[in-house]
């Protein structure tokens, strides 16, 4: 039976939601372009390219999303079909099922406004905290508008799709039998097994070198449900490896390891120093919103000011682009490893941390956190890794004078941070203070008056109330008895963005770290290549520490100091070296980039053809190395003789 015989055949539905899904993905694919067309390669062959496998996207998108309806026209039976009441109910839900269609196109409209791609696992690990992401959306956005809006453009289309085609109506009444049924169900069933395997084997959505058109090639619902199977991934199984032995021992010659992957480092003599220290994450604080870097709006008058009077290192990039990227690299100083970061592992604990460092050295440890620490395991990671936890459950009520969905404001929290640093000087014990901001984020809300822009009103403002309140605080703490005794560092946790036309931006990734400690520090501006994996390691060497390390990262000021840089996104593994950006790629490939130009927003890229051996192998040193030493275990402070 012919599937075209609309006044007999039911899978018509199936044809019309197949239709309709096709449709939306090609508008929601254009409304995409035409928001960022200036970054867009849209020559000839290049359109043709990113709709055709965009349509191609498109079409197994909705063999997936009708996989339920399939199975449905499949076993229901031909006198309940045609029955007035299901009519009905099966018209309800086919009108649900198109407005979650165009709820989930305007919802990647505003994904693709906040990170420059279609939906990935970062949209996966939201939709598991959803306290947090369903109020910041509401925080952040007019959903009762947007909802009412996108219930009459529903409303509209679906009337006029039944006023036009008469088919939906002749299809009721029709009569197939269960083994009909079954032939087509049954094939519309095993496409969507086909195309999986397919798109297993290769990425199709890499038509470009411009990472703007290989999103736009993608299909938004499939590349959710692809983020949910690969948020982690295997190490060998996805990328370029070399032999286990070969690898380790290059290591070692690359990070002056022992034998056992360990380094003695050593201070200038046996005087350590035990100076307090105060660790500032700043949510989202990229070099490109402050005016020591370049930039003209003014967003950051006092840290520009800070950074006169402190040790300035203006040439530091991050590892990653989420939060927990950051966290893990100044906690464990370890380049990222590929899928999910460490933090949000759950074999992470008694990891080799900076965290047991202080502790070996008599350090009161705090991890202290504006929101609910248990957002993306933070506080399951910290408290099994040298510190004692403070979040937003801590705080009392009279504590709090403004808060959103992710936490009390910067001002409560820095107020927070000095109580805790009295209660630990009180104790007679040196502390470290590991603090994690959140005003810097959507929706952008702090409390009025306090800057001359007002709040929720977007990033700019985000970052300038941020910046108020570290000098609020700063100037709170000099009157405090352990100032004098104390070492600042402010560092940002990742970029405030991750579009780009490349697949790693890498002036995306670059950020601040300020270290201030008036009377310890002399100010100094230190430009050397770097990476946030070298905070700590730089630190204790400016406290003159003894310590065996299993961390990647070494002391920037150390004269001997390898300029190198590790940036990434969950899949690509980025080595910056030499005016070299070297990308490892989760098909097995690895690819070199000269950087001809990088200015405080872009990047020009000349790819080189010809990796040498050395450089191909230092790559993979790293990365593989990385990923090897934690699934094995070997990254364990209790593995040491600690």
């Amino acid at each position: 039976m012919s599937i075209s015989n609309t006044k007999q055949n039911r899978f018509s539905f199936l044809l019309l939601m197949i239709g309709i899904f096709v449709t939306i993905s090609f508008i929601t694919r254009t409304i995409l372009l035409l928001t960022d067309f200036p970054e867009v390669d849209i020559g000839f062959i290049s359109l043709l390219k990113l709709y055709g496998v965009g349509l191609f996207y498109d079409l197994v998108a909705s063999f997936y999303y009708s996989i339920p309806l399939v199975i449905y026209l499949m076993v229901i039976p031909n006198k309940l079909f045609n029955m007035k009441i299901h009519k009905l109910l099966f018209l309800t839900f086919f009108f649900a099922a198109m407005y979650l269609l165009i709820f989930n196109a305007v919802s990647e409209w505003f994904f693709w406004e906040e990170f420059g791609k279609r939906f990935n696992f970062i949209a996966v690990d939201y939709l598991v905290y959803t306290h947090e992401v369903i109020h910041n959306i509401l925080e952040s956005y007019p959903i009762p508008l947007l909802v009412t809006v996108i219930l009459v453009i529903n409303t509209v289309v679906f009337f006029f799709i039944l006023k036009k085609s008469t088919f939906i109506t002749k299809t009721f009444g029709g009569h197939q039998t269960l083994l009909q049924r079954f032939k087509i169900g049954t094939l519309f069933l095993i496409l969507p097994i086909l195309f999986f395997i397919i798109l297993e084997a290769q990425n199709l959505s890499n038509i470009s070198n411009n990472q703007y058109n290989n999103e736009l090639a993608k299909n938004g619902f499939y590349s959710l449900f692809s983020a949910f199977r690969n948020n982690t991934l295997n190490y060998e199984a996805f990328y370029k490896t070399k032999d286990t032995d070969v690898v380790m021992k290059d290591l070692d010659t690359l990070e002056h390891f022992n034998d056992k992957h360990l380094k003695m480092v050593h201070g200038r003599d046996n005087t350590e120093l035990k100076y307090n220290v105060m660790l500032v994450m700043v949510e989202s604080l990229s070099a490109e919103y402050m005016g020591a870097f370049g930039d003209d709006r003014n967003l950051t008058p006092h840290l520009d000011k800070l950074a006169q009077k402190s040790l300035f290192f203006n040439n530091l990039y991050a590892t990653g682009t989420r939060t927990v990227r950051g966290m893990e690299a100044v906690t464990l100083s370890i380049p990222p490893t590929p899928g999910r970061s460490i933090v949000k592992r759950p074999d992470n604990h008694d990891m080799f941390s900076t965290g047991f460092v202080f502790k070996e050295k008599g350090y009161d440890n705090k991890f202290i956190y504006a929101g609910h620490g248990y957002f993306d395991n933070m506080n399951d990671f910290f408290s099994h890794n040298g510190f004692n936890v403070i979040d937003r459950m801590d705080f009392k009520e009279d504590e709090i004078s403004f808060a959103n969905v992710w936490g009390v404001c910067d001002e409560d929290l820095f107020a927070k941070a000095m109580k805790e640093s009295d209660k630990s000087y009180q104790a007679n014990k040196p502390f470290f203070n590991f603090i994690m901001t959140t005003s810097n984020h959507r929706p952008y809300t702090y409390p009025n008056g306090k800057i001359d822009i007002p709040s929720h009103t977007g990033r700019a403002g985000g970052v300038k109330y941020t910046d108020y309140a570290i000098h609020n605080f700063l100037k709170k703490a000099k009157s405090k008895p352990w100032f004098k005794n104390t070492i600042f560092v402010i560092v940002a946790d990742h970029n405030g963005g991750s579009a780009g036309k490349n697949a790693l931006p890498l002036w995306r990734y670059k950020i601040p770290l300020i270290v201030y400690a008036p009377d310890i520090i002399q100010p100094r501006v230190i430009s050397k290549l770097s990476s946030q994996i070298d905070t700590m390691p730089t630190l204790f060497a400016m406290m003159n520490w003894n310590y065996e390390s299993e961390f990647y990262g070494n002391n920037i000021l150390d004269p001997k100091f390898q300029e190198r840089a590790f940036i990434g996104n969950y899949q690509r593994l980025g080595l910056v070296k030499n005016k070299d950006l070297f990308v490892l790629e989760p098909d097995k490939s690895i690819h070199q980039y000269h950087i001809l130009d990088q200015g405080l927003r872009d990047v020009k890229y000349q790819k080189i053809d010809t990796i040498s051996s050395k450089d191909e192998l230092d790559t993979i040193t790293y990365y593989q190395s990385a990923s090897y030493l934690y699934a094995h275990h070997l990254n364990r402070w209790h593995e040491n003789l600690h």
